[in-house]
This record gives C-alpha cells, sequence and structure tokens, in this order.
C-alpha cells in the first residue's frame, strides 16, 4: 500500500512541555525557532520476531513514548543535527555529500539514512534507507512507525506493504522492561548473519524441491511458489537440511557452485567471513513463527474466554525459539523473561533484534502493580542495572499513535 504523509496537528506549543522544553533548547543552539516538529513513536513487537525480511507478517504496535524533532528549514547546503542529550555530539555536514561511515554507529547515522531516503514514499523507503547503514532489515520497524493507530495493534504484511487492525484483549497489558544490555544491530555481524543464513536456507530448500532457486531470497517466496502451508514447510524443512551447521563449502556444493560464486554473488560484504551457517535452526524458527503470528490474530479475533492465556502460551513459544533456534536471547534476557513469568506474567519474550534490549509482557491488569513492584526488585535493585532511566527500564504501554508532524498555532 501507498503510504501519505504523516498526518499535521496544530497545536499551542506553551501547552506541551516536551515541545516548549525543545522549542527553547532549540533556539539556544540555533538562535531561532523551529519551523515544525515531528514525532515518532516507540515500538513494540509483540510477536513475530526475525522475520519481517523473510517475507512474513508481523504484529507490532505503537508505544506512547516517543522521539520528538524540531526542524527548521534553511536556504544552505549545510544540514546541522543537535540532539538534547549531551552524550551525543552535534553533527553537520553537506547536504550534496552525505557520506554513512558503515563501521561506527554513531546516532546521526540514522538520520542520515532517513535523509538520502527522503524522495520516495516514506515507509517503503525506509525499510531500504537503514540499509545504508549496513542493516539488512525487513521493514517492520519503520512501517508500524508510519502506519500505527492509537488503541490497536497492527498485522503488518510486505509486497505490498499494508497493514490489518488487530484489536488486544481487554483485562491485560503489554508491559515492556529493558535489559539494560546494550546491542546496537548495525555495530554487530549477528543480525546481517542471520539474514544470510534464512537467505541461503531459501535457496537449498528451493532447489531441493526443484524450484528455479538463483533468484530466491526469502524463506516466504519458496513457500508461495511450492503453494503449500507452514505447517508443510517445517516438514519439508526436516527432510531437506540437517542439524549441523553448513560451512560455506558444503552450501556451494549443495547449490553447485563456486566458493568464489558464493562469495561475490550471494553473501553480503558484511558476511563474508562467517564459517558456519546453522541453516535448518533458523529455516524452523521461521517457519514457526510464522505461523505464531496467524494464531495470534486469528485468537484476538475470535476472543475466546482464555484469549490471555492462549496468546501468552504462544509469547512463551517464541521466546523459545528465539533462544534455542536463532539464538538472538542473551543470559539477561532469559533471566527478565523467567522473573517476569514468575510474577505474573502469562507470556513473557525478547523483543526486538535481541542479543539485549527489553523484553515484551502480557500482564493481566489486576496483577500490574505487584508485577511491576516486583520485577523491580527482582532484576533490577538486586544489580547495577542502571543504563536507562528509571521510567524507562519497565512501564506498562498501550498502542499509541503513529508519526504526527506538529505545527505552531
Amino acid at each position: 500500500m501507498a503510504t501519505e504523509s504523516p498526518p499535521t496537528c496544530r497545536v499551542q506549543v506553551a501547552e506541551h512541555p516536551r515541545l516548549l522544553k525543545l522549542k527553547e533548547m532549540f533556539n539556544s543552539k540555533f538562535g531561532s525557532v523551529p519551523k515544525f516538529y515531528v514525532r515518532a513513536p516507540g515500538r513494540v513487537n509483540i510477536i513475530g520476531e526475525h522475520i519481517d525480511y523473510c517475507g512474513y507478517s508481523v504484529l507490532p504496535m505503537a508505544v506512547e513514548q516517543d522521539i520528538l524533532i524540531a526542524v527548521e528549514p534553511v536556504k544552505t547546503n549545510t544540514l546541522q543535527l543537535s540532539n538534547t542529550n549531551p552524550l551525543y555530539p552535534d553533527f553537520s555536514t553537506s547536504a550534496n555529500d552525505i557520506q554513512i561511515d558503515k563501521t561506527k554507529p554513531v546516532w546521526h547515522n540514522y538520520f542520515l539514512c532517513g535523509f538520502k531516503g527522503i524522495q520516495v514514499e516514506l515507509a517503503e523507503i525506509c525499510a531500504r534507507s537503514e540499509r545504508y547503514i549496513g542493516t539488512e532489515g525487513g521493514g517492520m520497524d519503520q512501517s508500524i512507525s508510519f502506519l500505527a493507530e492509537e488503541g490497536t495493534a497492527k498485522l503488518i504484511e510486505f509486497s505490498p506493504l499494508r497493514a490489518t487492525d488487530v484489536k488486544l484483549p481487554s483485562g491485560a497489558v503489554f508491559v515492556i522492561a529493558n535489559s539494560c544490555v546494550e546491542m546496537n544491530k548495525a555495530a554487530t555481524s549477528h543480525f546481517n548473519t542471520r539474514v544470510m543464513e534464512c537467505r541461503l536456507a531459501a535457496k537449498l530448500l528451493a532447489k531441493y524441491k526443484g524450484l528455479q532457486w538463483g533468484q530466491v531470497l526469502r524463506l516466504e517466496e519458496v513457500q508461495a511458489d511450492l503453494g503449500v502451508s507452514l505447517e508443510e514447510m517445517l516438514l519439508i524443512t526436516e527432510d531437506a537440511l540437517h542439524p549441523e551447521p553448513y560451512s560455506p563449502e558444503e552450501v556451494c556444493k549443495c547449490l553447485g557452485i563456486s566458493l568464489q560464486e558464493f562469495r561475490t554473488q550471494i553473501l553480503s560484504p558484511n558476511t563474508q567471513d562467517v564459517l558456519l551457517f546453522k541453516l535448518y535452526q533458523r529455516a524452523k524458527h521461521v517457519f514457526s513463527e510464522a505461523s505464531r503470528v496467524l494464531q495470534f490474530k486469528k485468537i484476538c479475533e475470535e476472543a475466546p474466554g482464555n484469549t490471555v492465556e492462549l496468546l501468552g502460551e504462544l509469547m512463551n513459544q517464541s521466546h523459545v525459539s528465539c533462544r534455542d533456534l536463532y539464538e538472538c536471547s542473551c543470559p539477561e534476557l532469559d533471566q527478565l523473561v523467567d522473573i517476569c513469568r514468575t510474577f505474573g506474567a502469562q507470556g513473557s519474550r525478547l523483543t526486538g533484534a535481541g542479543w539485549g534490549g527489553c523484553t515484551v509482557s502480557l500482564v493481566p491488569t489486576d496483577k500490574l502493580p505487584s508485577f511491576l513492584a516486583n520485577v523491580h526488585e527482582a532484576y533490577y535493585q538486586r544489580s547495577d542495572r542502571s543504563l536507562a532511566p528509571g521510567n524507562q527500564r519497565l512501564f506498562a504501554t498501550k498502542p499509541g499513535g503513529g508519526a504526527l508532524v506538529f505545527l505552531e498555532a
């Protein structure tokens, strides 16, 4: 689906403390006032981890927490960026010569990625523009930021991009907990290695089933070409791939290509040195996780009496798959998930790329106060986990709205 520009809203800046503070800091820094402000929400993926870049639907929601940007167009070609957080230094560059150093994951690179892609439709280009920084993502983060609506999660489908409302159950809330372990997916090889493993699994499965594998990039393409269910794809994976890791040489033998062709025509620049590929495990995760997304949506639609319990079980299964098959968890995330379940979460799982970051838990509303207190004591007070401020480490949230442009009234 094509996306329109974010909606515009006129506001009295003086009545909004965060906008007023941003305006004052902007004036202090640049000696002028912003022409407009942009709000971009945070997001949490409720279920459907690491499958968007494989072509499968995901189920995220925007959260109430957001980022605000103050903007003033200027007549020069100089792009000036400043952050209200003093930990992130100012940056300026020529708008005619945007250079992004993929080896240095500095904060302003993310803005530059979007700037390079500003001429094309927003939601679709943002998924591609992230790749300027070296991350082979699938587009879920950007899509929910633009397409979100207050009060509902979204089933996000790709190729073409489209979003469907998913009404979440009453009687429970989603709680975000920060593990306080940082992982920058643009600065490590973990994420891009997983993308490549899925791509290789797709090619081997396609060849096994007699398909034209050369142009296949995503596991969903194999399923679509075969016209079979996700459950059948899991059975095909059992037959076609073995649990032992594949070496580059074995992949070449399976595909009937040379090592040189493998490195120049298939591997991405940042996966050239990978020595082992776990194709069986990654494909198993993707097909089973894609199935869980569809089950989650179906349960939300049918709303049986035990909806919260059923959704929680799917979230728990998702974490186990992320931990054991996709290997994108870490000890701190596993500990945090266990603590959340111990203190009343019906379901809890890592969310986002993994290897750090946050968990999302489905918590019955009547248990929320005790849940927050107990998790805070068990995970944060018993160790020196000070990466995030207190109110950003552990909080309940509900589906928020999408990107918005503010004009001063």
